[in-house]
């Protein structure tokens, strides 16, 4: 079920958004912020935002979140890096 949030035309004036963009930058922020809570994963966090993996995390590096990294992920990386 859909949800609906509710934002007041002074707030989002305040905001400084361009009118047309207002409503994906303050989603985006919002999936960015819930995912620095860890309340959603990167992957439900990123289809909030509208934006894909290498995207999501390039804004995690701009905002300074870091990353949830599960040891399984690191296993991953490390055999990828060294070539195994």
């Amino acid at each position: 079920m859909p949800f609906t949030i509710e934002i007041p035309d002074d707030i989002l004036h305040a905001a400084k958004l361009p009118p047309d963009r207002a409503k994906q930058e303050i989603t985006k922020e919002m999936a960015f912020s819930l995912y620095q809570r860890k309340i959603l994963s990167m992957g439900n966090a990123r289809k909030l935002a509208g934006i894909d993996k290498w995207s999501f995390i390039e804004g995690l590096a701009e905002r300074g979140i870091e990353r949830h990294y599960s040891e399984r992920e690191l296993e991953e990386d490390v055999r990828y890096g060294s070539g195994q």
